[in-house]
């Protein structure tokens, strides 16, 4: 079932070799959607199709946050006087991966109107 608005079908991650099923993948592609719509101001919601590039990016984005809820988790466990420590996280270092993702797929590409994607208004 594909959802209304999305950049990347499933039927399109498999293609490219996605290997996720499709449960999760429709939840990890609306947030990497989120991370494209947040980085680019939501340039590309209302847009009829994506470029291979904005496909390409979800894709990427997708094996990214679901490599990181992999490893997110308990760093020790102890049995004896029950003790849980868990891993703290830099969300700068993820917010910056991220950041490259997009960069790299997106940083070259304009809207028809030739506003550049992740254009904040600055020259």
């Amino acid at each position: 079932m594909e959802i209304s608005g999305q950049y990347l079908t499933y039927i399109e991650y498999k293609a490219l070799g996605g290997t996720i099923a499709e449960t999760p993948f429709k939840l990890l592609e609306f947030e990497a959607r989120k991370i494209i719509d947040y980085y680019t101001f939501g340039r590309l919601i209302n847009l009829e199709t994506q470029k291979q590039e904005v496909k390409l990016c979800v894709f990427n984005l997708i094996n990214s946050i679901s490599t990181d809820d992999d490893i997110k988790g308990k760093s020790s466990e102890r049995v004896g006087n029950y003790s849980v420590t868990y891993e703290n996280y830099d969300i700068e270092e993820y917010q910056s991966k991220y950041n490259s993702t997009i960069k790299t797929y997106l940083g070259d590409l304009y809207l028809d109107d030739g506003t550049p994607y992740l254009y904040i208004g600055l020259e």
